[in-house]
């Protein structure tokens, strides 16, 4: 099993800049396929970056630029670095993962993918 417990959200105006921190239990980063998604009050849950075993990474349209998937396996831990924040940014962000490289990255990332997840942290970008 692997636990996998969010944090770093907040409030911050238009074109801020936030750090997520995704700090994985049970089994080591560097053995996971990991992502970052997120999900607006009233919208599907949207993929918006991943990273595999072997370090590629994916990025949807809408972050592509402005957001960084990294992780620092020493600390079990997946970042996501936002820049440029915007209001349609406000969501709920949650880190995923799946034990071993991914089939297919996929892009945007495809929460079927995944199997374990945290417990969301919540962003909000004001204008």
């Amino acid at each position: 099993q692997v636990q996998l417990v969010e944090s770093g959200g907040g409030a911050v105006q238009s074109g801020g800049s936030l750090r997520l921190s995704c700090v994985a239990s049970g089994l080591g980063t560097s053995a996971l396929t990991m992502g970052w998604f997120r999900q607006a009050p009233g919208k599907k849950r949207e993929g918006l970056t991943a990273s595999d075993t072997d370090g590629s990474t994916s990025y949807a349209n809408s972050v592509k630029g402005r957001f960084t998937i990294s992780q620092d396996n020493a600390k079990n831990t997946l970042y996501l670095q936002m820049n440029r924040l915007k209001p349609e940014d406000t969501a709920m962000y949650y880190c995923a993962a799946k034990i071993g490289p991914a089939t297919r990255m996929r892009i945007p990332p495809d929460e079927a993918d995944f199997d374990y997840w945290g417990q969301g942290t919540q962003v909000t970008v004001s204008s």
